[in-house]
């Protein structure tokens, strides 16, 4: 029996159409000096260490929760089409634990914005909707629309 390529147990997507052009929503998403005032579900700061995206290159920052725990996070960036498409492996400081891949299509003066977060097996993906994502990523993505406002 051949595989099937159904991925929908093991994906979280994200999609949302900003009010913002296509070269601003990629540069809100990809320059610290934007990403510190939005990335993150409400009441998270973001701390950078590194921040290198170019194919090979990796991003390092801790965010820090509003009960006062630190989680640390690295994306190993495979792929970077400006200002269309991200690639990347993203984890903990020690390995990636799921792979992103974003695009960013033009609509005018909008920017429809596609995140897919696929895991290595549907268990994962479980695990990680029980902990928040779904939520989380609601209100990571609505403080970017929110940050891009004042951007334009």
């Amino acid at each position: 029996m051949p595989e099937s390529n159904d991925v929908s147990d093991r994906e979280i997507v994200f999609e949302r159409v900003f009010d913002a052009p296509r070269e601003l929503v990629w540069r809100a998403f990809t320059e610290v000096e934007h990403l510190v005032h939005w990335w993150g579900p409400n009441g998270f700061t973001t701390t950078y260490h590194e921040h290198d995206v170019r194919p090979g290159g990796i991003a390092k920052f801790t965010m820090h929760g509003p009960d006062g725990k630190d989680w640390p996070n690295k994306m190993w960036f495979r792929e970077v089409v400006k200002p269309e498409r991200l690639v990347y492996g993203h984890g903990d400081f020690e390995r990636p634990h799921f792979d992103v891949t974003v695009t960013f299509e033009a609509r005018g003066k909008q920017t429809r914005f596609v995140s897919r977060i696929l895991f290595a097996t549907a268990a994962e993906c479980a695990a990680k909707k029980e902990f928040g994502a779904i939520e989380g990523g609601r209100q990571t993505y609505e403080r970017l629309a929110q940050y891009l406002k004042g951007m334009s």
